[in-house]
């Protein structure tokens, strides 16, 4: 199989300014790069609907990326527009990684019921919201990794994909 291809994009209006430093997009690439995967693209956008949509669909028109997480605006904050965003330019949900996030999350803490983070497909890439703290977007990332690469391999549309189901 290809190496999978990721794109991480932070969102937070102060790491846009520079008024903070960011710390989850490169925890992000440490997890993904760690499980010898490659990272072709990142940024910093500012919590702007318009903004976040624009690198979401440039990213996928590209088709340099398989998988793009976004970190942070998934909370409850009038800032917070990146579920929004998301939605948007998705084409298909993809529900059961956002709820299996939330569920593992909530073993941690109980704010977990305060993310709005989704996950989608746009034409062959998986979108994935993650909350934009360091230590829970890596939580988060590590409830999906299991199922990461046959998702790829589905969304590749790879004759191997099927290999891994059950025969009735």
């Amino acid at each position: 199989m290809t190496p999978i291809r990721f794109g991480i994009v932070t969102i937070s209006d102060r790491s846009w300014h520079g008024e903070r430093m960011d710390l989850s997009g490169p925890a992000l690439v440490k997890a993904v790069t760690e499980q010898g995967w490659e990272v072709t693209r990142t940024a910093i956008v500012p919590d702007d609907v318009e903004k976040i949509q624009e690198v979401l669909t440039s990213w996928v028109d590209a088709g340099e990326t398989d998988v793009i997480l976004t970190t942070g605006g998934t909370g409850f904050g009038p800032h917070d527009v990146t579920p929004e965003a998301t939605q948007a330019v998705i084409q298909r949900p993809a529900p059961g990684l956002a709820e299996a996030m939330r569920t593992a999350s909530l073993r941690i803490t109980p704010h977990a019921m305060l993310s709005r983070a989704i996950a989608g497909i746009r034409a062959h890439t998986l979108i994935v919201n993650l909350p934009g703290s360091p230590s829970a977007a890596v939580e988060n990332l590590a409830v999906l990794l299991p199922v990461v690469p046959h998702a790829v391999q589905l969304l590749r549309d790879e004759p191997s994909a099927e290999a891994g189901h059950r025969k009735s």
